[in-house]
């Protein structure tokens, strides 16, 4: 399972970044998990369904209606930004596209609960203290799923 985070508003060069990393999701057949809602999160949804591939929403509320049209598995939660938790926990490894506030926590969370975590045009927030980035960067779409998908393998 590989998580998609970033803001639930962006632009549309950002929702162009975010659909391509879903079509490579599920083109590697791996499930892409979210926080279910619109911007980076449907737009990755979008290219995850166009491509074949399963994607479940971890919803912040209790209202199935708002999950974005392409969340094939929506999860309702009722617990607000707490849900990241569960995203960042549901997933074997992050890519943050962008991303504010909300993108930033689920960065931090996956850290914190030894996830790895793949930037794309998002936070850069240094390195640990072995010298290794917090947030590995990528400078593609295709690249920051390839390397997704070789952290997994070496798990």
């Amino acid at each position: 399972m590989i998580a998609v985070c970033g803001a639930g508003t962006c632009d549309q060069q950002t929702a162009a970044l975010a659909e391509e990393v879903g079509c490579h999701i599920a083109k590697a057949h791996a499930v892409l998990v979210c926080g279910g809602l619109g911007g980076v999160m449907e737009a990755a949804c979008r290219g995850a369904v166009a491509c074949g591939g399963l994607t479940i929403g971890i919803l912040p509320g209790t209202d199935r209606s708002l999950a974005n049209p392409f969340v094939r598995v929506p999860i309702l939660t009722g617990i607000g930004h707490a849900r990241n938790v569960v995203i960042v926990q549901t997933a074997d490894v992050v890519i943050a596209i962008s991303g504010e506030y909300g993108t930033l926590s689920e960065i931090a969370l996956a850290r914190k609960c030894g996830r790895p975590v793949i930037g794309l045009n998002t936070w850069s927030l240094g390195n640990d203290s072995d010298g290794h980035p917090h947030v590995l960067p990528a400078t593609t779409p295709s690249a920051a799923v390839a390397l997704a998908l070789q952290l997994i393998s070496a798990t």
